[in-house]
């Protein structure tokens, strides 16, 4: 992992990303570019990125899809939030936010890669067995792809009466 003898500063800040969902299903996965100064370069991953300063996070998706794919964000609905607390080594608190967005297969004929090496369009089985998927979209994707069966689960929260 490239990115772990970097002596590039990595950014650190909240930031977004898409589970892109075809009509059928699939999820349209990046293969992030192999270059040492970003976070898990080589690794797959979801669509998304860094949220500037002053910028909502629906403007922030909008603007890293039409900059990686020339894909026009539609509806995004909220799926989850990651909250990474990483005041014990100096810094603040960040979060990673997940929406849903559905991609028509017309939409996604357009679109054009512009970041990243490769980009695929998988079942959800397929994209969680994937090589050197990142860790926080891979388990971004796991709770999407699952959700239905994870929902009243024995991983569901115990009630509260």
């Amino acid at each position: 992992m490239n990115f772990l003898t970097s002596r590039t500063l990595l950014r650190i800040g909240h930031a977004v990303a898409a589970l892109l969902v075809l009509e059928d299903g699939r999820y349209i996965m990046q293969l992030r570019d192999e270059v040492p100064d970003i976070w898990y370069p080589g690794h797959w991953g979801l669509f998304g990125g860094g949220v500037d300063t002053g910028e909502d996070d629906i403007a922030a998706l909008r603007r890293e899809l039409w900059e990686e794919l020339e894909l026009d964000l539609g509806e995004a609905r909220p799926f989850v939030v990651l909250n990474y607390d990483l005041q014990p080594i100096g810094l603040n608190c960040y979060f990673r936010r997940y929406f849903e967005v559905a991609v028509s297969t017309a939409a996604w004929k357009r679109a054009v890669l512009h970041e990243g090496s490769d980009v695929r369009a998988l079942p959800g089985e397929e994209a969680l067995s994937l090589p050197w998927l990142s860790p926080y979209d891979a388990f971004a994707l796991f709770l999407h792809h699952n959700r239905a069966r994870l929902a009243g689960s024995i991983y569901a929260p115990p009630s509260s009466t």
